[in-house]
């Protein structure tokens, strides 16, 4: 009897649990390697033969060319965790490698799959609970501590002896545009602007209280440089509108006195003009519009001293709005100077080969912009990374104002915490529990071995240190030594180890519980296979 077309292809039974298991091992152990601070990068080469030098996790299973489901929920789950907290994608991935390692074991020992699945929930429970509770409150005021959190959160980037001037930026970024609303302080990530250009160094990336436009002045004959700027932003063109008539229309225009034609010529100039006078009127001698500035509007713009930029993107000119105060004008008819915004300087630069314009030195700015300069483009585009990662970290601890110790020591002390517990519980679910705990020690075993350090005698360290309550002792990859990581400001937002925990878990779920997959394969892949 025929069930399935020609072509569906169908594996089920323990088999197909272990060939999921053994994808999410492949994938764990070319993750495994760079993590933590002394972690090695992946060379990745595309199709095309575009290379990227990354440690990143979220990016190195991004331009992993999967084919497996398995791989692909992986890939999915890191996108996910990177999209969300920003950080921690490493240690989720490296958590469901090692969660469906003990579930291996336990398989092979005759444990059903919603055994093992059961005692893991409880386990998290476990996790959560202690997580919360040796977490510590945030002060916004302490600019060492969010110095602090950025700082653990670039350790494992590729960005050198700039790192300390990266991590400085971006608290000075993010102190800028922090807002209260109601009880809660808020960081939109959007209102930190990165432009990156190729050329200089990492040192020489600055903060700009303003916005970067990515264009030029649009006339020769305009001001390259405006101090006291005040700027007019529009979302409407400085042009006359041009109707265009059906073909089959007999509509002309009739002018029966030749003296009359110079004049009908003259009036879009005349009413350009009045445009221009218009916005000279109010004191704008800044005009950025994200639609079109026609040539006559160009020419008066000039001849009145005031510096345009035409056809600037949405999403920037609402940045610029935010960083200078200005609204965005939709109808010149409400055009007044409260409409305008502020900022010491406006300047046309040439950055490499591009021309580009400065925003700077506004007053209170609720956007600000991050100029990124490094001497090679896999390094500024690895680095932007590395920034977009440290604005989450920061935007995460500012959410829950808490945070708990890096080095292996949240992961040690959870795990301390999740056998103490498990002891409790009877039969087969407290092999679970207990395999959970294990698969979270793993995480501080690979940071010792990434870093060069004797994981046995380091991992029995650690564990006296915790049994003895002493839960913010973890691993200092760099004197190869268990020490107290709030000391040594080694800090991580609560939300990126939590929304980590319950993601590892959700995924190993999802993948123990399939034991049956369908497949449709293209005729191409038949055809060649049975070749």
């Amino acid at each position: 009897m025929m069930v399935f077309r020609k072509g569906v292809f169908r594996s089920r039974g323990d088999l197909v649990r272990k060939n999921n298991i053994a994808v999410a091992k492949i994938i764990t152990s070319i993750i495994k390697t760079t993590y933590g601070p002394q972690g090695m990068s992946k060379l990745m080469i595309d199709n095309f033969g575009e290379i990227a030098v990354t440690n990143d996790g979220a990016t190195i299973l991004d331009k992993m060319d999967i084919y497996h489901p398995v791989g692909k929920l992986l890939q999915d789950a890191a996108k996910t965790q990177d999209i969300t907290v920003g950080d921690g994608t490493k240690m989720l991935v490296i958590l469901i490698g090692e969660l469906l390692t003990m579930a291996e074991k336990l398989l092979e020992q005759k444990i059903h799959p919603n055994v093992i699945i059961t005692g893991y929930k409880k386990a998290l429970e476990i996790a959560l609970n202690r997580l919360k509770n040796i977490a510590s409150e945030a002060n916004l005021n302490d600019r060492n501590l969010l110095l602090n959190v950025i700082m653990t959160t670039l350790a494992s980037k590729n960005l050198g002896y700039a790192t300390h001037h990266i991590a400085n930026l971006i608290v000075d970024a993010v102190l800028n545009v922090i807002e209260k609303r109601g009880e809660k302080f808020i960081v939109e990530k959007d209102n930190i602007q990165i432009v990156k250009k190729i050329g200089r160094s990492l040192m020489e990336s600055k903060l700009i209280k303003g916005a970067i436009i990515e264009k030029e002045v649009v006339h020769d004959g305009m001001p390259k440089r405006i101090e006291n700027a005040r700027i007019l932003i529009i979302n409407i063109p400085i042009k006359i509108q041009r109707f265009e008539l059906p073909f089959s229309s007999s509509a002309k225009i009739d002018i029966k006195d030749p003296l009359k034609v110079p004049q009908f010529l003259n009036e879009e100039d005349r009413i350009i003009k009045e445009i221009i006078d218009k916005i000279t009127a109010v004191g704008a001698n800044v005009v950025l519009s994200s639609r079109d500035i026609n040539d006559v509007a160009q020419f008066f713009m000039a001849k009145a001293g005031i510096l345009g930029v035409k056809r600037i993107k949405r999403q920037d000119i609402e940045k610029i709005a935010k960083a200078t105060g200005a609204k965005i004008v939709t109808d010149l008819d409400d055009l007044n100077e409260k409409a305008l915004g502020k900022a010491t300087l406006v300047e046309e630069r040439k950055i490499g080969k591009d021309k580009m314009v400065f925003i700077e030195g506004c007053n209170n700015p609720k956007s600000v912009s991050i100029f990124l300069r490094a001497g090679l483009e896999k390094q500024l585009d690895d680095a932007e990374r590395a920034l977009n990662d440290a604005i989450m970290a920061v935007k995460c601890l500012i959410n829950s104002m808490k945070y708990v110790p890096g080095g292996g020591a949240t992961e040690e002390e959870l795990a301390l915490s999740i056998r103490k517990e498990g002891v409790k519980y009877p039969g087969k679910i407290q092999l679970a529990i207990l395999a959970f705990a294990d698969a979270l020690e793993s995480i501080p075993k690979i940071l010792a071995e990434n870093s060069g350090i004797e994981p046995i005698e380091i991992i029995s360290e650690l564990r006296a240190k915790h049994e003895n309550g002493q839960f913010s002792y973890g691993i200092n990859v760099f004197s190869k030594k268990v020490e107290d990581m709030f000391k040594l400001g080694i800090l991580e937002p609560l939300d990126i180890k939590e929304n980590a925990l319950k993601s590892s878990f959700e995924t190993t779920n999802m993948i123990l519980r399939i034991d049956d997959i369908t497949e449709r394969r293209r005729r191409k892949y038949i055809i060649k296979k049975q070749k």
